[in-house]
């Protein structure tokens, strides 16, 4: 075995700093090794990031779609439901309108159309006998501004 004592104050000296010496370099290694691992590591996790990130762009994207859609849907049920709403009031008021106007004795609706319709045809009668009367009507009208305008002539200063 080895002549040197392992006891001797300058063997362990010597034994001492090259285990230092060791520990040293193997601190450096790790280091070095750390280094190029966590570039490695690093650039990994930059790569995943952004994988990530496409995919939760993209999910985001499908998401807010869906709701989009989900909303119109809503508003559109929403939108014919207030319609029908909304017909069912304008009855209702229409109803209580014409029943109001017909207690103040006013005519209604039909009845108007009635009396047009009549008014219509007396009208249509009256069409064919009325030239007659007209021609009859405007001949003393005439006659009258014929006599007024010598009058006038007459009258002097």
């Amino acid at each position: 075995m080895s002549t040197k004592n392992p006891f001797d104050p300058a063997a362990m000296s010597d034994n001492v700093k090259e285990q230092a010496q060791q520990i040293w370099l193997a601190g450096l290694g790790a280091f070095a090794k750390a280094q190029e691992d966590g570039t490695k590591a690093f650039e990994k996790l930059v790569s995943d990031g952004i994988t990530m990130q496409r995919k939760v762009h993209s999910t985001a994207e499908e998401k807010l779609a869906e709701a989009t859609q989900k909303a119109t849907q809503a508003a559109h049920t929403l939108s014919e439901r207030a319609t029908g709403q909304w017909g069912k009031l304008e009855g209702i008021f229409e109803e209580r309108v014409a029943k109001a106007l017909h207690s103040l004795g006013l005519p209604t609706a039909a009845e108007m159309e009635a009396l047009h319709a009549r008014v219509a045809a007396l009208e249509a009668q009256l069409v064919g006998k009325p030239k007659a009367t007209a021609k009859t009507a405007a001949k003393p009208a005439v006659k009258t501004a014929a006599k007024k305008a010598p009058t006038k002539k007459t009258v002097k200063k």
